[in-house]
Order: structure tokens, then C-alpha cells, then sequence
């Protein structure tokens, strides 16, 4: 009795992980919607879905109720919503169109989710926590999504070239996501400690951009995340290192 009752009880925190699962169900409702025709509402389900991604992790850590499930869990949850619900957005709105290329560039995407986010949870010990290593599959989904709506303003004359260029973004996409560039991850960034006013006015001015053109500059925030670890990785990254052999050069003479 005194062994039996030393086991720890196999239980888990209710509160993150009904995120994490709400966060699930929205990336299967896309899924359904885009096998109905529905993009739309598919691809607001994954933007909401990406919000509850966002939650789960701060209930978890305000609550002290982080845990290996719901880590494991929030990975499961996140290849449903940002890798296998995008891929199928995709491959209905314009990849079946190519056949079995499209096919073949959709499960790209998904595989490359998996991987990102299969190297992500053995390296996260690792790796700090200001840069994510590849682009996150969060961010993928939602570049994929966004491209959505922001083809909803091309001119009839590019429709023809709609399902290469989804082809061309998917692709890439999924290649971003197991690269080694190095995005921001904006985990440092504490948004419950006071920062100067001009952040809020950042805030702000984003914000009414958003809001006055949200199909355009949804794409464009996107496209600027991606652009932005591209030239810190290729461009800046380099350039430090550079700097840093310089300035320890003549120490080592």
C-alpha cells in the first residue's frame, strides 16, 4: 500500500491543454470547410487557431501549470492546425489544379511541418530563446493563409497563374520551415512590463494598417517576418561575426 500510494497520479492541467485542443478542433474545421469550398471561413479558423496557439503557452507559464504532455501535445495540435489543415487549404484552392505536382508540393508542406516541428522539440534544450531555428509552423500556416486572401485582390489576368504561384509559395514555405535561418521568436519580449510609448505607437500605427487594408498588409507582415530572418541570417549575422574576428584579431597576436 505504501509503494502504491507513492506513484505519482498520471493526470494533466485542464486549462492549457483545453486550449491546445480548441486550437485542434479549429485546424479540423478548416479542413472540412476546405473540402466544402469554404476558404474563407477555412482560413480565418486557422488564423483564430494561431491565437489559441499563442494562449496556451502563457496559461501555461502564468499558471505554472507547464508540463511534457502539453508540450507534446501543443506539437500534435500544431500539425493539425498550421501543417495538414494549410496543406489541404492549398491543394483545394489551387494545387489540384496541377495534379500530381500539387499533390506532391501539399504533402511537402505538411512533411516539412512535421520535421520543423519534430527537430524543434529535441533541439528546444538546445537552442536559446530568442531566435526560432527555420521558420515556425505557425507562421507557415499563416503566410499560406493570408496568401489566400490577399489573391482575392489580383486582377483576373493573373487567376491563370494562381496555382503556380500557390505552388511556388508552398514550396518555399515548407523549405523555410527546415532551414537553418533564424527568425525572432519574441519569447524575451515581456508585453506585462511597462516599454516606451513609442511601442504603443508602433502598436497602433500596424494596427490601423491592418485594419484599413487587412487582405494586403496581412501578406505583407507576413512576407516582412520571412524577409527579416532571411537578412538577419545571410546578411546581418554574417556581417557580426565578421566584426567580432576583427576585434579579436589583434588579441590573438
Amino acid at each position: 500500500m505504501t509503494q502504491e500510494s507513492k506513484k505519482p497520479r498520471r493526470s494533466i492541467y485542464l486549462l492549457p491543454n483545453m486550449i491546445t485542443t480548441l486550437s485542434m478542433f479549429l485546424g479540423f474545421l478548416s479542413i472540412t470547410w476546405a473540402v466544402q469550398g469554404q476558404y474563407e471561413p477555412a482560413c480565418l479558423a486557422i488564423l483564430v487557431s494561431a491565437i489559441m496557439d499563442g494562449l496556451d503557452g502563457k496559461v501555461a507559464r502564468m499558471t505554472n501549470t507547464t508540463s511534457e504532455f502539453g508540450v507534446q501535445y501543443d506539437s500534435l495540435s500544431d500539425l493539425v492546425a498550421f501543417g495538414i489543415a494549410p496543406a489541404m487549404l492549398a491543394w483545394q484552392w489551387q494545387l489540384s489544379a496541377l495534379g500530381r505536382v500539387g499533390v506532391a508540393a501539399a504533402f511537402a508542406y505538411a512533411a516539412c511541418g512535421a520535421l520543423r516541428l519534430a527537430r524543434f522539440n529535441v533541439s528546444t534544450s538546445a537552442a536559446g530563446k530568442r531566435f526560432f531555428i527555420g521558420l515556425p509552423i505557425p507562421a507557415g500556416g499563416c503566410t499560406v493563409v493570408c496568401f489566400v486572401f490577399f489573391a482575392s485582390l489580383f486582377a483576373e489576368s493573373l487567376h491563370s497563374l494562381l496555382p503556380y504561384m500557390t505552388l511556388a509559395l508552398t514550396v518555399s514555405v515548407g523549405v523555410l520551415m527546415v532551414s537553418k535561418v533564424r527568425y525572432f521568436s519574441f519569447k524575451e519580449y515581456d508585453f506585462f512590463h511597462a516599454h516606451p510609448i513609442r511601442v504603443m505607437l508602433a502598436f497602433l500605427l500596424v494596427l490601423g494598417t491592418v485594419i484599413s487594408a487587412p487582405r494586403f498588409m496581412g501578406f505583407v507582415l507576413c512576407a516582412a517576418y520571412i524577409a527579416g530572418g532571411l537578412a538577419y541570417t545571410f546578411v546581418i549575422l554574417p556581417r557580426r561575426n565578421r566584426q567580432l574576428l576583427r576585434a579579436l584579431s589583434p588579441q590573438s597576436e
